[in-house]
């Protein structure tokens, strides 16, 4: 086999992922559900783990109302990772809210803060 086929491994398959711009941290970083009338615990289940680059775009979008390709550029990514992540996001918090699940915001490994 030719050398020029055989290159530094990377760990891991596909690309590496993209760093996007997050304009800050958020407020709050964990939203616990309360039933009312108290019901017995149920199986403990796992919380929903919402990542910052996701909270950012529906926040983006969902709230300021921005369109994909202007969070695009504003975090740094095609308009087509923006709609992932919406998507991801807008299905983790109807799983939080739809289930009774705790729903924690935590730091992505790629994102960056801007200031």
């Amino acid at each position: 086999m030719p050398r020029w086929r055989w290159g530094k491994r990377r760990k891991g398959r596909g690309r590496p992922p993209k760093p996007r711009w997050i304009e800050g941290s958020p407020i709050v970083h964990r939203l616990v559900p309360v039933f009312v009338p108290p019901v017995p615990p149920l199986l403990p289940r796992e919380p929903v783990v919402l990542l910052y680059d996701e909270y950012e775009a529906l926040r983006l979008v969902d709230l300021e109302g921005l369109t994909q390709e202007e969070v695009g550029e504003r975090m740094g990514v095609s308009r087509g990772t923006v709609w992932r992540t919406l998507e991801s996001a807008r299905r983790k918090v109807a799983k939080a809210l739809v289930e009774g699940r705790e729903l924690i915001i935590a730091p992505a490994p790629t994102a960056k803060g801007q200031g």
